[in-house]
């Protein structure tokens, strides 16, 4: 179980038992002075006098808004913590999940992309490969200099006409970030999972 730090005040508020329970009804809700008071059946006065001492020791926060006459009371997060102390480590949880995810999408981004390699003046097509402008894959009929160049290309590598230039291009996928890219998208599953049943555990409140 995760600790958590309580200074004076805290300790003072949370000596009450009837403050420990106001603390796990308003766990995840927000509810005003009449609401508690019908759950817990006490008094107003009383009631709000706890919520005071609450408030002083930044376990729960009044919410108003102007030209409405009701004010509503929650959970801090410091409030929160304290009944579910492992909130700080599954928000750390929860972005470390996502982070690998973008991870991901990036590096699917990067291998998709490619990048661009020099073919030099010396690259000549073949004539059927000329007659196919739109691009596809080399034909191995092409020059004694065009099939140097063709053999120094490393795998993954497409060619392609570029019709503003008419120049001939190649683009070299590199593996290595689809491979990362796969890493961390099995990384995102592992943390989702994880992040998830952490989170159903602590659903509970710990007081």
């Amino acid at each position: 179980m995760a600790k958590v730090t309580l200074d004076r005040e805290t300790f003072k508020a949370l000596a009450s038992d009837v403050r420990l329970e106001i603390l796990k009804i308003l766990d995840g809700k927000k509810m005003s002075l009449n609401e508690i008071s019908n759950v817990m059946r006490l008094n107003k006065a009383t009631l709000h006098e706890h919520l005071t001492k609450l408030n002083e020791a930044g376990l729960v926060k009044k919410n108003s808004r102007e030209g409405h006459k009701w004010v509503y009371y929650k959970l801090t997060w410091k409030g929160e913590s304290l009944l579910h102390p492992e909130n700080t480590k599954i928000v750390v949880l929860f972005t470390i999940t996502f982070i690998s995810l973008w991870m991901g999408i990036i590096q699917l981004l990067f291998y998709a992309r490619g990048t661009l390699v020099s073919l030099g003046s010396g690259f000549t097509p073949s004539r059927f490969f000329a007659e196919n402008e739109g691009g596809g894959m080399m034909d191995t009929n092409v020059t004694t200099s065009s099939s140097k160049i063709l053999s120094s290309l490393p795998k993954n590598t497409r060619i392609f006409l570029d019709e503003n230039t008419g120049v001939w291009k190649a683009v070299y996928q590199n593996p290595m970030f689809l491979y990362v890219a796969v890493i961390c998208f099995v990384v995102f599953i592992v943390l989702l999972c994880v992040s998830i049943w952490r989170l159903w555990e602590n659903r509970s409140p710990k007081l």
